[in-house]
């Protein structure tokens, strides 16, 4: 695996391969890795860079599926009940962790809406052991006392008389695990390239532009999967996307906050917003479902309406108003529903994989959990239609880069120098680590220090950054590679420091 890289253009890239890959969010990643660990030849490629587009813009969790379950979308909600239980047990115990979810109950819950929502946690729980999910890795939920729920959470407002504490998965952080699947993948043989933007598609391969030569480039290819998100339907004819924008607001702190919360919008019964805690001390409020008409941004920014909605409907819950001065961040991400009729918000998360008339393999929708089902079916879709000489899928028992056993994880966290590279690399902490030694002659000290101060990410995943998962400028590391961008004025802090990863890596390359 250390000498796995992707990399930036399309420079030495083959020109025939089995399997073409366009986009590079979590189901093109994940396309990438299910067909090399096929045996097929991989090239997967995105306009701009890994995680660029919906998979950076997630609330960083591994649903169960409750919601869906509450809508009548029983196999959608099985699905991601699996899916999370396998994502958390073999592919990436070092990039997930069970996160303690509290849904207060208030005085102004009535009794009938309190046993609705204590049989849908229950439920919740019955997907749980339906998908053969190790309560140890996601505990049973339970009633709590208003004095436990005050105790974990005493952001909360006077009136709650009592709790219902559940658990869900929650991811290090989403952009994290499409780059660890990437790498993954190319440890395995395959070839990852960004800032290779297709032109075009067919059946049997593409035009691909060098967006950082300009120069085109023909491939040959005997399948071609389109995974481009929200922008698949620019690429093949038939695939007609309704997206709509879930936005996120960024805090600082809610003091004391233990857990996550999950809080009812007034006025409707089975949706809820959520507040989540992260390890680096900040806070994710979210989301919302607005509806998005015309031409898909690169980069989607919240309303304010969105913004007024999310502080209003969280401080509802609260014993203190949130207001503008409290948030330090916003985001917002489109999820690629399929064009249907009825809200957004009701539309089905169950994915889709369409073949075009030329043989072009599009997969839409779906949710960030269940990705690697998504590639599986999208593979297999490639494979029957190119008549691919290719192994069975082997996915959900292949450990992705950096994953152990939690018990061993643990163990390697307690040795190791610095915690927050095992929470974010797992057993290739050491990896990170060395590398960066390597290319920069620098101490293990000055490399784990801090890069300013108030933030958490160091200059050893910086450089390990520049090195081994493909960062071609300083937006790649701290919006993607590290999630520093978030809040703009800590990337303002840490940009010296970025540059001057780019300077030690390039002077050793020389």
């Amino acid at each position: 695996m250390s000498a796995a890289r992707i990399r930036a253009g399309l420079a030495d890239a083959p020109t025939e391969v089995d399997v073409l890959v366009v986009g590079l969010g979590v189901t093109g990643a994940g396309c990438a890795l299910d067909a090399v660990s096929r045996g097929l030849s991989v090239l997967a490629v995105d306009a701009h860079d890994v995680a660029f587009g919906t998979s950076r813009w997630s609330s960083k969790l591994v649903h169960g599926g409750l919601r869906y379950l509450a809508n009548g979308q029983i196999g959608v909600a099985h699905e991601s009940a699996v899916e999370r239980g396998i994502l958390m047990e073999v592919p990436a115990p070092h990039l997930t962790h069970a996160l303690p979810m509290l849904l207060p109950l208030g005085h102004a819950t009535g009794r009938r809406q309190a046993a609705f929502l204590r049989a849908g946690i229950g439920a919740g729980d019955l997907l749980r052991i339906a998908a053969r999910t190790s309560a140890e890795t996601l505990p049973r939920p339970r009633r709590i006392s208003a004095t436990e729920s005050r105790h974990l959470a005493p952001v909360l407002g006077p009136d709650v008389r009592g709790g219902i504490l559940s658990w869900d998965g929650q991811l290090e952080d989403d952009a994290r695990l499409v780059t660890t699947i990437a790498r993954t993948a190319t440890g395995m043989g395959a070839e990852v390239r960004t800032r290779s933007r297709a032109l075009a598609l067919h059946g049997r391969g593409a035009t691909l532009r060098d967006e950082l030569t300009g120069e085109t480039h023909e491939v040959t290819a005997r399948a071609v999967v389109n995974a481009a998100g929200v922008w698949a339907g620019d690429l093949v004819d038939h695939v007609e996307l309704r997206p709509s924008r879930g936005t996120h607001l960024v805090l600082r702190t809610l003091p004391g906050l233990g857990v996550a919360l999950t809080l009812p919008v007034p006025g409707q019964r089975n949706r809820f917003l959520n507040v989540v805690p992260q390890q680096d001390g900040l806070v994710y409020v979210g989301l919302t479902d607005v509806p998005v008409q015309g031409a898909a941004p690169d980069v989607p920014e919240p309303s304010e309406a969105e913004i007024d909605f999310l502080l209003a409907t969280a401080s509802a819950g609260l014993a203190e108003a949130l207001t503008r001065a409290d948030v330090v961040g916003t985001y917002a991400g489109l999820r690629p529903l399929l064009r249907a009729g009825g809200r957004t918000s009701d539309l089905s998360r169950r994915h889709a994989v369409l073949t075009s008339s030329t043989g072009v393999v599009t997969v839409v929708g779906g949710k960030l959990t269940t990705y690697r089902r998504m590639a599986q079916d999208a593979v297999d879709a490639a494979v029957a239609q190119a008549g691919l000489d290719a192994r069975p899928c082997v996915t959900a028992h292949l450990p992705l880069a950096g994953a152990a056993p939690r018990e061993e994880l643990t163990r390697f966290a307690g040795e190791s120098p610095s915690p927050r590279l095992v929470r974010r690399f797992g057993t290739d902490a050491g990896l990170v680590l060395a590398t960066a030694r390597g290319v920069s002659g620098l101490t293990d000290d000055e490399l784990l220090e801090p890069v300013a101060d108030g933030l958490a990410v160091t200059l050893a995943e910086l450089l390990f950054g520049v090195t081994h998962e493909g960062a071609h400028d300083v937006g790649d590391l701290l919006d993607r590679r590290t999630r520093v961008g978030l809040v703009p004025h800590d990337r303002a802090l840490a940009e010296p420091a970025a540059h001057r990863a780019f300077t030690l890596a390039n002077s050793r390359v020389r």
